[in-house]
């Protein structure tokens, strides 16, 4: 029989995969013969599970029917609503946990609510009775991490209890009280929508207000629940996770702000409470039963197994929808560009093969076109409007052979190729079949590893042949200095640094996919780690 459940711990930053790749509960297993549970005060009763339908008040609640990537934050965020949660038992095996309470009092409130109300937890119907145990006491040496969410909870627990001291002629929160969340939206390959938003957090109660917007290159959000204690249950389950797979990692902060004014119900903000508020901005409300059939019709998009644990079409079918998306209702193409600009280029050094080189790291690039009459400016076109937005974010600002590049979106929405038989002096060239995309694999664990340029370089595809001193030699023949290097255990990859970003980028340029022996053509890209 499988074990307890051990993998994720309230406040620390989980694995990035965990909202959808499936992949959370890959624990050891445990003998659950070892597991000693209090029962009726018989300290030695070994755990037989609960089969009966219906049993006595308990503070002690026997749920069912979970999905199998569930995790101890989400089965506590049930019980929080109705009162402090004392202790869990999660059993992987069984698709089971038990669920302990303060009080009988508390118990019965939840089970009397989800009797009314068929609680969900990643889009599954879940059940809740009853114990036949009146105490549940684990094994603290066996459920270490599943004690460590309850420790977190319970801090946070105590934070609200003082708040609730506070007198009711104060008008502003300390952030840590605040409903409003601040969401920021990392590596953000797929579109995050309003909506989607909206489907995650509802998850963890009532969101009245959103509002989302761009700062800094990023997308973020504000996000208002009713009450502060969701926003405290949404922050812990949700900060450090991934919307898609591998990309869309929601960073989440609680905002000074505890109300947000709303003036527009359109893709950029909504009042959930006001559904009479205008669209603004010249665009005409959108009317509900189009957005019904427009929601049904994106719907379709998911195909079995293509749903994230939250419901939320997975990367393939959000890379559907995102194309799709791009012509609004009225047949009129959103501001989604695939198409760069790029300024302040070192001219005497730049050319399409370093551009495609570069934003390849963030996107499959399509053609990249040096202005003739500009030519420290070129037009770069990637795959979709969401690899521009990340090419965008991470390369503007950083210095590219000597100088501090720009980047922008352009107002061309593709990149012209020069006619036939017209000679531009190889300015021009289409990327689109070139065989060092490095994202046209779906899956591929390229989308894993999208960061910002940095000093340290991550190397793959390396023989056995090739030694320290052989990388050592190859990367200051690039003209930086590399100050420090470390090989991974297979010998196959390795981490290497050198003195500046500036000199990174400039290796990444001159050594990804070069020949370095036995016909192995090296793989080279920015590491988040340092050495």
């Amino acid at each position: 029989m499988d074990g307890i459940v051990t993998d994720v711990a309230v406040g620390v930053k989980r694995g990035s995969d965990e909202l959808l790749s499936g992949s959370v509960l890959n624990g050891p297993s445990t003998n659950l013969n070892t597991i000693v549970v209090t029962a009726n005060g018989n300290d030695n009763k070994k755990f037989k599970g609960d089969d009966k339908m219906e049993s006595t008040p308990s503070r002690v609640l026997h749920i069912r029917k979970l999905p199998g990537e569930v995790t101890e934050t989400e089965v506590i965020a049930l019980g929080l609503p109705f009162g402090k949660v004392t202790n869990i038992l999660m059993l992987k095996g069984k698709n089971q946990a038990f669920l302990e309470l303060a009080t009988e009092e508390a118990a019965a409130t939840m089970v009397n609510y989800y009797t009314s109300m068929t609680p969900h937890l990643r889009n599954q119907p879940i059940y809740i009775q009853y114990s036949n145990h009146k105490e549940l006491k684990t094994d603290s040496a066996l459920n270490q991490r599943a004690q460590a969410v309850l420790q977190a909870v319970s801090a946070v627990q105590s934070t609200n209890s003082t708040a609730g001291t506070t007198t009711a002629s104060e008008t502003t929160m300390s952030s840590a009280q605040s409903p409003v969340l601040r969401i920021i939206i990392d590596n953000m390959y797929y579109p995050v929508t309003l909506d989607v938003l909206h489907q995650i957090f509802s998850k963890f109660g009532t969101v009245l207000k959103i509002i989302t917007f761009t700062k800094n290159n990023q997308f973020q959000a504000l996000l208002q629940y009713g009450d502060p204690a969701n926003a405290q249950q949404a922050k812990l389950a949700l900060d450090g996770q991934n919307i898609y797979n591998a990309c869309c990692t929601l960073r989440i902060d609680f905002s000074k702000l505890v109300n947000l004014n709303v003036k527009y119900n359109n893709d950029k903000s909504r009042d959930y409470t006001r559904p009479d508020l205008p669209s603004g901005d010249g665009q005409p409300a959108l009317d509900p039963a189009i957005a019904a059939a427009f929601a049904k019709e994106t719907s379709l998009l998911a195909v079995p197994g293509a749903l994230s644990p939250l419901g939320i079409p997975n990367a393939a079918a959000a890379a559907a929808a995102a194309a799709a998306s791009r012509v609004g209702m009225h047949g009129v193409p959103t501001s989604a560009n695939t198409v760069l600009l790029v300024s302040n280029l070192n001219e005497e050094m730049v050319s399409p093969q370093s551009l495609f080189t570069l934003f390849g790291v963030y996107g499959d690039v399509q053609r990249v076109k040096i202005l003739y009459n500009k030519k420290d400016s070129a037009l770069i076109q990637m795959a979709d409007g969401n690899q521009s937005q990340l090419a965008m974010s991470h390369l503007n600002g950083q210095k590219m052979y000597g100088k501090i590049i720009r980047v922008t979106l352009s107002k061309h929405q593709t990149v012209q190729l020069p006619r036939e038989g017209l000679d531009d002096q190889g300015l021009t060239k289409d990327f689109a079949n070139s065989p060092l995309h490095r994202f046209k694999k779906p899956g591929s664990k390229n989308f894993q590893n999208i960061f910002p340029p940095s000093a340290t370089l991550h190397l793959s595809n390396i023989p056995q042949t090739i030694t320290e001193e052989d990388l050592r030699t190859l990367f200051t023949n690039t003209g930086g200095t590399v100050k420090a290097f470390k090989f991974f255990q297979d010998h196959k990859m390795a981490l290497l640094q050198m003195s500046t970003v500036e000199e990174a980028i400039q290796a990444l340029i001159d050594l990804h996919n070069y020949n370095i022996g036995d016909n192995h053509h090296l793989r080279v890209s920015f590491s988040k780690s340092t050495i």
